[in-house]
C-alpha cells in the first residue's frame, strides 16, 4: 500500500503491477478519517446513503443537494484516499451540458476528486464531454441501481450471450470515452473477469468475483451494522450491529439504575 495520495494514474499503476484496489462506500468525516487511516483507497459516496442513512427503498431520490453535502463531509475526513462523488439519478442523464454543470458543480463544491455515474455506451458521449471538461469519471454498468426498475429489479446482469456481449461493448465505450475506472456489479464471475483483462483501465467489483481490479462494498454491511440486509456477494467482517445493541443495553440499564454518571464521571466544584 502507497502512502502517497491516491490519483487516477495511481489507480493505473496499480492495475499495471497487479495491486489490488480496495474501495468503500462512505458518507461522513467520522469514518473518511478512519478508513483513511486503515489504508483504503477510495471512498465512494454512494447515492446508496439513500437507503443506507435515510431508509428509502432505492437509491432514486437522492439529490445532488445531498450528495454535495455528505462528499463535503468525506473529503472533509480524508487525507490520502480518492473521494469520489457518486451523481444521483437525472443529475446527468438529461444532456451532456446538464452533467458537466452538475458534476462540475459536485467537484467544486465538495474538493472530491472525481465522479461516477450509472451507464455503458448510451452514456459514452456524457462520459467524454466531462473528460473533456476536466472532470474524471468512474463508469458503473451490470446491475445499475438507478435503471433497477428498468432491469427488472435487483438481479445479476449478463448472464445471455446477448446481454454479456452488450456489457463488453459498454465496458469497451467507457474506456473509449475516457473513464478512468469502471465498477461491474453483479455480473458472472468469468464474464467480469474477461471484461477486466480486455480494459487498460481498472475495474471495481461488487458481486462480479475475484478477478476484478479492485473491491467495493457498502460500508455499513461489511460491517455488520445493517443487519436487516444480506446478499451472497457481501461478507460482514464485523457485527456491530449486536455491539451497538448490547452497549445501547448496558448504557440503558446503568442509567436507570443509577449507576451511570459515577463520581468519575462527575465534576466538583
Amino acid at each position: 500500500m502507497s502512502t502517497s495520495n491516491v490519483t487516477t494514474r495511481g489507480l493505473l499503476e496499480m492495475k499495471q503491477k497487479g495491486e489490488r484496489i480496495v474501495a468503500l462506500t462512505c458518507y461522513d468525516a467520522l469514518f473518511a478519517r478512519l478508513l483513511d487511516g486503515a489504508g483504503v483507497d477510495i471512498l465512494l459516496v454512494g447515492d446508496s446513503l439513500n437507503q443506507v442513512l435515510a431508509g428509502s427503498s432505492s437509491t432514486l431520490s437522492a439529490t445532488l443537494d445531498q450528495m454535495i453535502y455528505h462528499t463535503t463531509m468525506v473529503r472533509r475526513g480524508s487525507e490520502r484516499a480518492m473521494v469520489i462523488c457518486d451523481m444521483p439519478f437525472l443529475s446527468y442523464q438529461v444532456t451532456p451540458e446538464d452533467a458537466v454543470r452538475n458534476c462540475g458543480r459536485a467537484m467544486k463544491e465538495t474538493g472530491c476528486q472525481a465522479v461516477k455515474i450509472e451507464g455503458g455506451q448510451s452514456m459514452a458521449a456524457t462520459v467524454r464531454r466531462l473528460v473533456e471538461a476536466g472532470i474524471p469519471v468512474m463508469g458503473h454498468i451490470g446491475l445499475t441501481p438507478q435503471s433497477v426498475h428498468a432491469l427488472g429489479g435487483y438481479r445479476v446482469q449478463g448472464r445471455e450471450a446477448e446481454t454479456a456481449e452488450r456489457l463488453r461493448a459498454d465496458a469497451a465505450a467507457l474506456e473509449a470515452a475516457g473513464a478512468f475506472a469502471v465498477v461491474l456489479e453483479l455480473i458472472p464471475a468469468p464474464l467480469a473477469s474477461q471484461i477486466t483483462t480486455a480494459l487498460t483501465i481498472p475495474t471495481i467489483g461488487i458481486g462480479a468475483g475475484p478477478a476484478c481490479d479492485g473491491q467495493v462494498l457498502v460500508l455499513h454491511d461489511m460491517l455488520g451494522l445493517n443487519d436487516q440486509f444480506s446478499a451472497k456477494f457481501v461478507k460482514q467482517y464485523a457485527a456491530l450491529a449486536e455491539d451497538v445493541r448490547e452497549a445501547t443495553r448496558l448504557f440503558s440499564a446503568e442509567v436507570r439504575e443509577g449507576r451511570y454518571p459515577g463520581p468519575e464521571h462527575s465534576f466538583g466544584k
